[in-house]
């Protein structure tokens, strides 16, 4: 089954205009059979008018006429180009189980004191939580805060160590650019080792004479 438009108005056209099963306008609408019925009964969607799906896109001639020649058929819907953008892109928000709730402020309050660097954003995308949360942990205004300590959230569970190493590095990397922007950045360049000098072997001194034995024991006249 494919989602579509407006189901409940695309089912109050098939009920008025053809002569489909119960279960067959709900299977294409994403329906119960009985509030199917309940269409056709005027039990339900009594103010709602019909939408005609072949003109909307959703449904070929072709399709509804197998439908009605045959009642164990099931329409395949047209995706419609107007219901895919409709759909949200955005990611689901991050859920955290219960029980593991009570355990984000002590991961909070770890960032705090260990990576000041890392955004308030970063940190609420990474843990479910909110910008409002963070600030009352960093300013002790948390009502559990005497219970509060930092606790490394890898250790929790709350994230795995991968990510929690990028969004770290990322974080001071954009520290490091901003620093460089007003003049005080950390980051200083390698300095390069200085080559150690060729080793060349000294000439030995070369003396002017070779020694004699008198020069050694002296003259027998002294």
């Amino acid at each position: 089954m494919t989602e579509i438009l407006m189901p409940k108005a695309t089912a109050v056209w098939l009920v008025d205009n053809t002569s489909l099963t119960f279960e067959q306008i709900a299977d294409f609408c994403g329906l119960h059979p009985l509030e199917v019925r309940g269409i056709a009964d005027g039990d339900v969607a009594r103010d709602i008018r019909g939408v005609d799906p072949i003109t909307g896109g959703q449904l070929s001639r072709e399709e509804l006429d197998k439908a009605q020649d045959n009642a164990d058929y099931r329409m395949k819907a047209i995706v419609s180009r107007h219901a895919e953008l409709l759909k949200s892109n955005k990611p689901a928000p991050k859920y955290t189980p219960v029980s593991r709730r009570q355990d984000r402020p002590d991961a909070i309050m770890w960032f705090v004191k260990n990576h000041p660097e890392v955004t308030d954003a970063q940190i609420a995308k990474l843990l479910g939580t909110t910008k409002s949360t963070i600030e009352s942990v960093r300013n002790r205004t948390h009502w559990n805060s005497p219970n509060i300590k930092a606790v490394d959230p890898v250790t929790l569970g709350l994230v795995g160590q991968l990510v929690l190493d990028e969004i770290i590095a990322k974080a001071a990397e954009k520290k490091n650019r901003d620093d460089l922007k007003k003049g005080g950045g950390t980051l200083q360049p390698i300095d390069e080792t200085p080559a150690e000098p060729e080793f060349v072997p000294e000439e030995r001194e070369r003396r002017t004479a070779e020694p004699t034995a008198e020069s050694v024991f002296g003259s027998n006249n002294d």
